[in-house]
């Protein structure tokens, strides 16, 4: 735009006419056309309507993702048994395995619990009144008893819990009907899992044929590392929750502690949650032995449970899981945080070992970008130096 041009005015034509002033844009900019308007627009609505779709379908997604973890998981034990027997029986026992520790751990803690919840509903009122013994021969407690009425809100609570039964009936019906949910879901994703453990191998190298030759093998390498990172990590931290529960079995036998069994079940099942499942675990034994042989076996407990966690994080499971995952502990922290925000118990089982396969496949994504030449397959001739692929691989997932 000159001196005498302005953006409100238009100039002179040829014939002295006068011509519309066009407006003036910024150099190198251009209005956009309706075409790109559209586009925009269409992809904006799209996308809305595939995060809705996404979320409409977010329990298939889910039960898909926990099939896939289950796959990788006994894919190791299946490939190990197939080396012996046909893969298709070697499938079949490691399901039947995989089915009959759940069935075996409800065996173990329902009776005890269901005993001792009736225990508990039947002799709290009498509970209540050692109670009151104990606060009336204590002068600050009788104190805070005549402020408070502890001990009358007590008797209440007591002689409530003991007339709200048939609600608790109720409760038990509804919790019976979730579970029935559960189970259903959880059949779903065994027989999802079962379908990519026997086909999962065939379909990665059907994918793995659309990708150029220089990628293939190097796709297909880390996902074996991924898969033997989860796999090992799952049996690591099972063998690690094991040997937790039979310690608690060891010690609450020796104290006498009703139901040793099924409290070193609750104990081994929590000790797989990262980073807190085994003081969850120690403080439920903890408040079971107050009503056992208080304050020894509380005491006896108390300092065995702090001297095993010691031992379990220096010892135990640095030997078990040092080629499982190989994560920084402030990555653990945040997986495990975000896990059992995401998707509770769940979520946090799952989000090491999700953690430890994101990290494979982003080691092994930099090095190809960074010299992807490095990993081009060797074509046969004499002289040539092997590429990538002549190192041994990881046991395949599937």
């Amino acid at each position: 735009m000159t001196m005498e041009e302005s953006p409100g005015t238009g100039g002179a034509g040829p014939s002295g006419e006068l011509v519309p002033a066009r407006s003036v844009l910024p150099a190198g900019s251009r209005e956009p056309s309706v075409r790109a308007v559209l586009r925009v627009v269409v992809t904006v609505v799209l996308s809305a309507l595939a995060l809705y779709l996404v979320y409409l379908v977010r329990t298939p997604l889910f039960y898909l993702a926990l099939a896939t973890f289950v796959a990788v998981t006994v894919s190791a034990p299946v490939n190990v048994l197939s080396r012996r027997i046909p893969r298709g029986l070697a499938i079949l026992f490691v399901y039947v395995a995989v089915i009959m520790v759940p069935i075996i751990i409800g065996a173990i803690l329902v009776p005890p619990a269901v005993r001792a919840t009736t225990t508990l509903v039947s002799e709290l009122p009498s509970y209540v009144e050692d109670v009151n013994e104990f606060v009336q021969d204590n002068e600050r407690l009788q104190t805070l008893n005549e402020d408070f009425e502890l001990t009358q809100k007590l008797q209440e609570w007591a002689q409530g819990l003991a007339s709200d039964l048939d609600s608790a009936a109720a409760a038990l019906a509804d919790v019976g009907a979730s579970l029935i949910g559960s189970l259903f879901g959880l059949l779903t994703v065994l027989v999802l899992s079962m379908f990519m453990v026997a086909r999962g191998r065939s379909w990665t190298d059907a994918a793995l044929r659309y990708r150029p030759a220089q990628e293939r093998e190097r796709i297909r390498r880390a996902l074996d590392r991924m898969a033997v990172a989860v796999s090992s990590y799952v049996g690591g931290a099972l063998a690690q929750a094991t040997i937790a529960g039979l310690a608690a079995f060891v010690v609450l036998s020796i104290l006498g502690v009703p139901a040793p069994l099924a409290l070193a079940v609750i104990v081994a099942v929590l000790d797989l949650l990262p980073l807190i499942g085994a003081t969850i675990g120690a403080l439920i034994v903890g408040v079971i032995t107050l009503f056992t042989d208080f304050p020894t076996a509380t005491i006896i407990w108390v300092i065995f449970a702090i001297a095993y966690q010691q031992f379990e994080n220096y010892v135990i499971q640095p030997r078990i899981q040092s080629r499982a995952v190989q994560l920084d502990p402030f990555l653990i922290i945040v997986a495990a945080l975000f896990g059992a925000f995401l998707l509770g118990v769940v979520g946090a089982l799952l989000a090491i070992p999700t953690a430890a396969a994101l990290q494979i496949a982003a080691r092994e994504f930099l090095a190809y970008r960074r010299n992807p030449a490095e990993f081009d397959e060797p074509s046969g001739e004499p002289g040539e130096p092997p590429g990538p692929s002549a190192e041994p691989e990881a046991e395949p997932a599937s």
